[in-house]
């Protein structure tokens, strides 16, 4: 384990704008740095980092966080890894090291014979030996209808633990840098121990059958379920696919790739007779995997999962048809059943049946978001209109955008042009910071680039409306968001009302303000003391904040945060009140703190009133009505204040 104090001695030797300059372009804006993202496809910056407290965010695809997150996501490798891979550039020896110097590390040909001694142990550790722990593991399979002879065919394993591994290879000749490199051991204590263990394991090949890599789930209840092989010198979990030495010469026969999700779904499509199946590995199916498969398939049939999570995958992949020459094509099966279910239920005729019926990728996603309106009425078809302009932004450059559009405006029945106009200017699906917090029914004005509102009799709403604001809708932006009450562990998205998402967001701002300004905040902890928050991770992360002494800094204030909550780093990074703020620096703190407090208050007038409705009078309600008016006189005390700091005198 990594201690804390090495964390923060590696986070203070690294220069954050340096490391993002090797591979973005930053240029200054205020106190922020700002660039194109590199984790997906943009033409104008929506990223930012901000020195002051080593945070950035995209506000293109949404993600965020600290250096260690950065690094996690550019590298591909987990927290403790992105705290190694930064410790070497900085030569920090951590403490959790034993030996000195470093080497350009093994040869990739022994990486690969130490993982196939690895997967031959495996699957020795799972056919021979004795034991409550391997019975349970073949017993998994088992139940999966993989018997002996398929656990030898895909050289399926299970891994012990407790040095195991790491003594067999070691007898075998391998080396403690070739075991690590190739992710099969670790130090821990200053002993080598093996990486899986208490799993059963599903070997990963390359092209040409090697294996590179393993998929281990858990067979307890620890977390995390899967766990794969990290970045290695020879796997890559963005690029390589399960099963793909297996398929590729039946791809290569049909002209056929279908891509399933799982290691299990795979196995059993091929044992079923549908050898031409893949499976990306703990990551979305990339442009990666989009070529190498079209390199060998003129058909690419995607079977998504018939929930959510599947139709926004299915969305995702519209950004790949134009990549292609291949035809990418979508499967859902009833009843929300993956590959290996409907197969035991159904058999592999009826999952032909369902093959032959595969649609166009572009058709699914038509028919599925079209069939969320009511086209006969005039606003829900503009709704549906901006709805799918944004799920074909990433096309707006593409030979093919013409036809889509056309078919869309033919299905709302509006003008070609016009449609063609709202896809131009629509951000992507992922771009969604500014959606939750502005008005769906306020278009920018002739003032964007400044703060704006709307007066709609009781309640004031404040919308943050950057210059290059397009309205879109985005009722997925808020997920898993904590409930206040901590009744149930989040609250779907379905469920949170306009002043819900607002007021997330809001007290989001507040948050990354604090961060960047703790000092200039302490004063008006009483007034925080007295907020009902709609996000319960919020309250934790702002006194955590409030906890630290006088002149912290803004590094440390974060460090603070991201002990209360782990997920501080992304909450924090995703303020953009420096990029959109016209007033006063002066009456930003007041117009955050009355905000946050305005929704607050909202919130314990919704409370009341539920408990009120349907109550016989007495004294306990009669009390509860008192309550609720003097909070109204407040609400409406903080919407005049609200508008004073709106008003052209203080926007500048």
């Amino acid at each position: 384990m990594i201690d804390n104090s090495d964390k923060e001695r590696v986070r203070d030797a690294t220069d954050f704008a340096a490391l993002v300059s090797e591979t973005v372009v930053l240029k200054p804006r205020g106190n922020d740095l700002w660039g194109c993202c590199p984790f997906h496809q943009e033409k104008s910056p929506s990223f930012k980092i901000t020195p002051s407290t080593g945070l950035w965010h995209c506000f293109g695809c949404g993600k965020g966080g600290d250096i260690f997150d950065y690094v996690c996501e550019r590298e591909n490798l987990d927290f403790p890894d992105a705290i190694r891979f930064l410790a070497d550039r900085a030569g920090i020896e951590l403490k959790e090291e034993r030996s000195a110097g470093h080497t350009n590390g093994p040869k990739r040909s022994r990486l690969i014979e130490c993982l196939t001694a690895a997967q031959e142990f495996y699957n020795t550790q799972l056919m021979r030996v004795r034991g409550d722990a391997f019975q349970a593991a073949r017993s998994y399979f088992a139940g999966r209808g993989f018997g002996s002879a398929v656990c030898k065919k895909w050289m399926l394993g299970y891994a012990p633990g407790r040095g195991a591994l790491v003594q067999q290879l070691q007898r075998q000749g391998f080396s403690k840098a070739e075991m690590q490199a190739a992710n099969l051991a670790v130090e821990r204590n200053g002993r080598l121990q093996d990486v899986f263990y208490d799993r059963v394991m599903f070997p990963i090949h390359d092209e040409l059958g090697r294996c590179i890599g393993f998929g281990g789930r858990v067979m307890s209840d620890a977390k995390p379920k899967y766990l794969n092989t990290r970045e290695t010198p020879v796997f890559h979990k963005g690029k390589h696919m399960f099963a793909f030495d297996y398929a590729k010469q039946a791809i290569t026969s049909t002209g056929i790739a279908i891509v399933c999700e799982g290691y299990t779904d795979v196995i059993a499509m091929h044992e079923a007779g549908f050898s031409n199946a893949v499976a990306a590995l703990g990551t979305s199916f990339s442009i990666d995997h989009v070529k190498t498969l079209s390199r060998f398939a003129k058909t690419i049939i995607c079977m998504f999962d018939g929930d959510v999570a599947g139709q926004k995958a299915a969305e995702r992949a519209v950004q790949f048809v134009d990549k292609t020459e291949s035809d990418i094509r979508c499967v859902v099966l009833p009843n929300n059943q993956d590959p290996a279910e409907f197969l035991e239920d159904h058999g592999d005729e009826a999952l032909q049946t369902q093959l032959d019926a595969s649609r166009q990728l572009i058709d699914f996603v038509f028919d599925k978001r079209l069939a969320q309106y009511d086209l006969t009425v005039p606003g829900q078809r503009v709704r549906a209109l901006d709805d799918l302009a944004s799920v074909l932004a990433p096309l707006k450059n593409s030979l093919l955008l013409d036809d889509y559009a056309a078919r869309l405006s033919d299905a709302l029945g509006m003008d070609r042009t016009q449609t063609m106009q709202r896809i131009k200017q629509a951000k992507p699906l992922g771009d969604s910071a500014y959606a939750t917090t502005v008005s769906k029914d306020a278009a920018p004005t002739a003032a964007a680039g400044h703060i704006t509102s709307t007066y709609q009799q009781e309640n004031l709403e404040y919308s943050f409306v950057p210059d290059d604001y397009v309205p879109y809708d985005d009722s997925s932006a808020i997920q898993d968001v904590p409930s206040a009450n901590n009744t149930h562990s989040a609250l779907d998205n379905s469920v949170l009302s306009v002043d819900d998402r607002r007021q997330i967001d809001i007290e989001q701002e507040l948050l990354s303000y604090m961060a960047e300004n703790i000092d200039k905040v302490r004063p008006f902890d009483m007034q925080i003391g007295t907020f009902t928050w709609a996000d319960s991770r919020h309250e934790a992360i702002a006194w955590a904040m409030l906890a630290t002494p006088v002149h912290t800094a803004a590094t440390q204030v974060v460090a603070a945060a991201q002990t209360a909550v782990p997920e501080a780093g992304q909450i924090l990074s995703a303020g953009r009140m420096s990029r959109v703020w016209k007033g006063s620096e002066s009456s930003k703190l007041t117009f955050l703190l009355n905000q946050v407090e305005l929704f607050s208050t909202k919130r314990r007038i919704r409370e009341i009133r539920s408990k009120l409705r349907g109550a016989e009078i007495n004294e306990e309600t009669e009390k509860l009505f008192r309550e609720a008016t003097q909070l109204q006189q407040h609400v409406n005390e903080l919407n005049k204040t609200l508008s004073s700091l709106l008003s052209p005198d203080n926007n500048g």
